[in-house]
């Protein structure tokens, strides 16, 4: 019997790629949806490399505006445009602001390409804290919570409906009670550990999440996001952890 939902992990790195890990990006697959999880600037260089046809992406969902989190998004977009000939709509979702970054990205890079006439039907929309959205095509479902990161914006705790399955999603942040609430009944937690035991000002570390782990009500947790500190210990880890181009079948 085929799995009904895969998640591909093209990007477990930090923003600063330790231990040669890509930036964050997973593509996460349903025979209804096919989307990525947060597009680190590495983004297209992992889904090249593993085969992972751009044009299949039917949505992105972002989690929060640092570049190691939305910065494969300009690169994304002048794929789809130029080399990938992208003919099917977009969508991209992402915390508040996220419409106008997205575009002074675009535009730093790329000058004059947040405006161009494009192939495809693109929508971006913004999520915040307590809101949900619901598409029939992608069939997923998204909730979000407020994340505890200061990024300069609303960062998100995502929870995501897809083929049948919840799959929690912390991105970066420090510990919060609403990671209880948004990972409770989940098929699968994927959360942030930046480090093993150092408390680092808007991250979760390894030593917390195993004191929690109680409250997180997740039937699996999967670990990534790491620094150097973290990867150096992973002997030591009682959780799944993350590893690019790793697969986890729900």
């Amino acid at each position: 019997m085929m799995a009904s939902v895969s998640i591909r992990f093209l990007g477990s790195g930090d923003a600063f790629s330790s231990g040669g890990r890509m930036q964050p990006c997973l593509l996460v697959r349903s025979t209804s949806a096919v989307l990525l999880l947060d597009c680190g600037p590495s983004c297209l260089v992992s889904m090249k490399k593993h085969g992972v046809d751009p044009n299949e992406v039917q949505a992105i969902v972002v989690s929060h505006l640092h570049g190691d989190h939305f910065g494969g998004v300009p690169f994304f977009m002048i794929d789809a445009q130029s080399v990938s000939r992208r003919k099917n709509p977009l969508k991209i979702v992402g915390p508040p602001g996220c419409k106008r970054q997205i575009s002074e990205a675009m535009e730093v890079l790329f000058p004059g390409s947040s405006g161009v006439e494009r192939r495809f039907a693109l929508e971006v929309l913004e999520l915040a804290p307590g809101q949900a959205l619901e598409f029939s095509e992608p069939k997923m479902r998204i909730e979000a919570k407020q994340a505890l990161h200061d990024c300069g914006s609303i960062p998100l705790l995502l929870r995501l409906q897809v083929g049948g399955k919840a799959i929690a999603y912390t991105g970066d942040t420090e510990w919060t009670e609403e990671i209880s609430s948004l990972s409770a009944g989940a098929d699968i937690l994927i959360a942030e550990a930046y480090s093993f035991d150092s408390d680092v000002r808007n991250h979760l570390n390894y030593r917390t999440l195993l004191e929690k782990e109680a409250e997180l009500g997740a039937k699996r947790i999967v670990l990534t996001h790491m620094s150097a500190e973290m990867l150096d210990r992973l002997d030591s880890v009682a959780y799944e952890c993350a590893d690019d181009g790793k697969e986890f079948i729900l």
